[in-house]
């Protein structure tokens, strides 16, 4: 118990999927959880059922006024910021010749923007304290072709490239802060379910078989080891977490 204790930690799309169970992972481990969302009453909800002083905010990952209103009522509250989990995210199913522009914009405008935003927006306010721990969640979509996912990829791979960017910059002007990116494949979360048209399933214990989905819990495992201290020596890594899939042959 206690691998982030006294640590602040923000997590956005908190409200759901990934971003809960990262967010139930952080408190039970001793962070002070900030809970955001684009919609503010999951966001309560669970910050209510993880309890340990945990804040819920409503924030639009895409705009940047938002952003700097919770980076200063972090700071007015906490003093602090020692945790980025940079989660938030939508899915298209739509290759790039049934892509719109508008729609790739609005992926990309949550995905990307928001995680540059993200980044651009804590990186102060870590730095004026003890630094802290940035992790952006990528994808497989990153690392493979993907047809039906099309605009969901590129905009997971501009995190894949921004996450690099920002760790040696960091490293370079001799801020304390790390960042690395989570690349998932299928697990089994209300966006997946969405994207593949289908009801949620249950996720055995233990290991699984190629080709199932894993448990949220499973990405928050992760995501806690990197909020932690135990990874000071990880930085501008791709963590990727999908039983497998990417270095299977065919």
């Amino acid at each position: 118990m206690g691998r982030v204790e006294g640590k602040v930690a923000l997590v956005t799309g908190g409200g759901s999927g990934l971003g809960a169970a990262d967010c139930e992972a952080l408190a039970r481990e001793g962070a002070t959880v900030v809970v955001t969302d684009v919609k503010l009453e999951p966001a309560l909800a669970v910050a209510d059922r993880i309890g340990n002083g945990a804040l819920a905010m409503a924030l639009d990952v895409s705009d940047e006024a938002q952003w700097i209103a919770v980076m200063q009522e972090i700071e007015a509250r906490f003093g602090r910021l020692d945790v980025l989990v940079n989660n938030a995210g939508v899915v298209l199913n739509a290759d790039v010749e049934d892509t719109t522009l508008e729609q790739y914009r609005w992926v990309n405008a949550i995905m990307s923007d928001g995680v540059f935003l993200g980044c651009k927006h804590a990186i102060p306010l870590m730095n004026r304290n003890d630094g802290g721990s940035i992790i952006n969640m990528s994808s497989t979509g990153a690392l493979l072709g993907y047809p039906i996912f099309f605009a969901y990829s590129a905009a997971k791979g501009a995190v894949r490239a921004m996450t690099k960017s920002i760790a040696v910059m960091c490293q370079e002007k001799g801020y304390k802060i790390r960042c690395n990116s989570v690349h998932p494949g299928a697990i089994e979360t209300p966006m997946v379910q969405t994207a593949e048209g289908r009801a949620p399933q249950e996720v055995a214990e233990g290991v699984l078989p190629p080709g199932t989905p894993g448990h949220p819990k499973d990405v928050a495992a992760l995501v806690l080891f990197l909020a932690s201290d135990e990874s000071r020596f990880i930085n501008g890594a791709e963590m990727v977490i999908d039983n497998g899939v990417t270095i299977r042959p065919f």
